[in-house]
């Protein structure tokens, strides 16, 4: 019997993501969206490909939570784009109502389903659904650095002109530009990154790495970017399915790890069936340190609006 993955929201992300984890046969797909069609459409247009490209994977689109029952893992995408004249507060109050709309009908129907967060602001989306799902903390995590640090990698690539497979890099703390680069615990091919990049060159790095995001969202001028935060996406749903025990960094929720409390930050973890199976505590420096707690107090912000909200 195939795994059940659904997705929540078909636009970009959603869909791709659907097309990476059909590509990778991780198990069934269902696609679900509130508009009419749309979730029908691509699922149908994804599932035509299957002959092509060898994939068993079924895909399918609904507008009806009920076809997302049982699931093995949900992925929720669905969130508002920031539109002009709305503020920081409409923005995190219109995707902390849909978030709670859309874990309370992930609950009813996979009440022991694993939850992978995609929408933003990542972190508090992800608090938020942790406290409406009622699940426990390593059954809720979020998308943080998996992508954050893929831009890195591919930064790092393209300065040093080797195989992007070689380099392993580590970021922490909240997804965007609060993101606290590690460069101590990034590697080439087991080498410190500090042996092949100077200092001063490898923070321009970190920095384009921090807007990454904003960097495509200007060259699209009418998007965002889709194809890294997706497959940043299938790489956290294939841990978890076939059990892989990937050390990467997420949104966990934490109670003490790194000096803090009640907050959903992102941190190196273990990910496996069990969803996030253990937070790896790295041994940070003064200044490490600092950058950790600035991050986390830009996430706390945005949770005392959500609360107050």
């Amino acid at each position: 019997m195939r795994n059940k993955i659904s997705i929540i929201g078909a636009g970009f992300v959603g869909s791709t993501t659907a097309h990476w984890l059909a590509a990778k046969e991780l198990g069934d797909i269902v696609l679900l969206d509130i508009v009419e069609g749309i979730p029908q459409g691509k699922a149908l247009d994804l599932y035509e490909s299957s002959p092509i490209e060898g994939f068993d994977a079924r895909v399918i689109g609904t507008n009806d939570y009920a076809d997302t029952a049982d699931s093995d893992v949900v992925v929720i995408t669905s969130g508002a784009p920031r539109k002009p004249g709305m503020s920081r507060e409409d923005l995190i109050k219109v995707n902390a109502d849909i978030t709670r709309q859309c874990v309370a009908q992930v609950v009813k129907h996979s009440p022991n389903t694993i939850i992978v967060m995609v929408n933003n602001p990542l972190d508090a989306m992800t608090y938020t659904a942790y406290k409406v799902s009622g699940f426990p903390k390593n059954r809720v995590f979020g998308q943080a650095g998996v992508l954050d640090s893929a831009r890195y990698r591919t930064f790092i690539a393209m300065e040093t002109g080797v195989s992007v497979e070689d380099i392993q890099a580590m970021l922490m703390g909240g997804h965007g530009d609060e993101m606290v680069p590690l460069p101590r615990f990034s590697t080439i091919g087991g080498i410190p990154v500090t042996e092949f990049i100077a200092p001063d060159r490898l923070a321009e790095i970190v920095t384009r790495a921090r807007k990454g995001g904003g960097e495509i969202v200007n060259l699209l001028k009418t998007g965002s970017a889709y194809y890294a935060p997706a497959a940043a996406t299938a790489q956290m749903v294939e841990a978890v399915l076939r059990d892989k025990k990937r050390v990467i960094p997420c949104a966990a929720y934490l109670e003490g790890e790194y000096g803090l409390n009640d907050i959903y930050f992102g941190v190196p973890v273990v990910v496996g069936a069990g969803g996030v199976e253990r937070i790896i505590e790295l041994p940070l420096n003064d200044e490490e340190r600092a950058l950790v707690q600035k991050s986390s107090n830009a996430v706390r912000q945005t949770l005392e609006t959500l609360k107050s909200l």
